[in-house]
């Protein structure tokens, strides 16, 4: 008999790291049906989608934010107690409404296991929230080396997968042939800007980026910039904030730009860990609300934010956080990392030592077997 699994996602990145780990449970055994939240990757696996992501992905806190997130949990439930009855549940990433559905299955007694792959960041913020893990989550499949000590410390069953990164990654571009499809100048060097996934994050960053740009453009002339801009948001999105901007747009070849530039400005997230995997030097910046700084001030655990810097537990790569989220202050930081060449091969040195620190585990494979053998013991 068919196990049947469900698929909780809320973000573009967590929902490719979910396809991935279908993808490799589909060829160990075909004795599966999935069903879940997610958006296309998911659905090119086959996953019959409950809801798309396009329909969830936010960041803050707003009241209709809220009503459409409960209002999906309040159907979700329903469905999973009554109809699909899934013999296991599969939270991947999205912290607040996965946790809350951990706990809402639970609570309704629906008979089912409840593993979760991307758990959230506990170590970094809201680390109460960890005993909300243990006591609603069968499994946790974590991608971080130093998590596992920490979930074994509260009696959480936990199991070390990788970073998914590592086997997700293409290799580095060719740069020549990169620049020749997109009409970039061989002789000069490249700026990047990833502003992000988000529509938050255009609203808030992309003015300050593009001022950076102007203030680097005026004083270099022999520099050349790039836009990338997130395969999830639309054309009609992007202008939006982008507006009538002279700077080359790149998108769907996210990873490529990332490998190929000589520096990158990066709205913090998971693209400084795929740029470090690259060993590309990086400004990381982030601007909100400062409501929104000031909770965070209180809920975090750890001072950094960027994913490299927390990993090797010191100071690489300049974070510009809200006060310091100045387009001067990125400028000035780019130029130490394209004419500084101390600064910039320390830095190189000091990404490519913490890319070696991530397991060579297969990640999706890895969480794959895991959820088999419970499944099929």
């Amino acid at each position: 008999m068919k196990k049947k699994i469900f698929i909780i996602t809320g973000e573009y990145s967590g929902e490719i790291h979910a396809s991935n780990v279908v993808k490799k449970i589909k060829q160990i055994s075909d004795d599966y049906i999935f069903e879940g939240i997610g958006g296309d990757n998911l659905k090119a696996q086959g996953v019959k989608l409950f809801e798309h992501i396009r329909n969830l992905s936010a960041v803050g806190i707003s009241l209709q934010i809220i009503i459409k997130h409960f209002l999906l949990g309040k159907r979700l439930l329903k469905y999973l107690k009554d109809d699909y009855k899934p013999d296991l549940v599969l939270l991947v990433d999205y912290g607040g409404f996965n946790l809350n559905m951990a706990k809402y299955l639970k609570l309704a007694g629906v008979k089912t296991k409840i593993f979760y792959y991307i758990p959230p960041q506990v170590w970094a913020s809201r680390k109460y929230r960890i005993k909300k893990i243990k006591k609603y989550v069968d499994k946790v499949l974590c991608i971080f080396p130093f998590e596992v000590p920490m979930y074994k410390s509260y009696g959480i069953d936990v199991h070390y997968c990788g970073h998914p990164l590592i086997h997700q990654l293409p290799p580095r571009a060719y740069r020549k042939g990169f620049f020749e499809k997109y009409g970039l100048d061989t002789s000069k060097k490249l700026v990047s800007i990833f502003p992000g996934s988000r529509v938050f994050e255009l609203k808030y960053l992309m003015n300050i980026f593009k001022k950076a740009v102007n203030i680097l453009a005026q004083k270099h002339p022999e520099l050349q910039f790039c836009i990338s801009q997130a395969p999830n948001l639309s054309d009609e999105t992007f202008d939006k904030y982008f507006g009538d901007c002279d700077l080359k747009v790149i998108k769907g070849d996210n990873q490529a730009l990332l490998s190929v530039s000589d520096a990158l400005i990066l709205a913090s997230g998971t693209v400084a860990l795929e740029a470090c995997c690259y060993h590309t030097p990086m400004v990381i910046v982030y601007n909100a609300p400062k409501i929104f700084y000031w909770i965070y001030l209180m809920v975090r655990c750890i001072d950094k934010v960027s994913l490299p810097n927390i990993i090797a537990n010191k100071w690489i790569i300049p974070e510009l956080i809200v006060k310091n989220a100045k387009a001067e202050l990125i400028a000035q930081h780019i130029e130490k990392l394209l004419y500084n060449q101390p600064e910039r091969t320390m830095m190189i040195s000091e990404l490519a030592n913490v890319s070696k620190m991530l397991s060579d585990k297969n990640s999706a494979f890895e969480a794959a077997k895991v959820i088999d053998k419970e499944m099929f013991p």
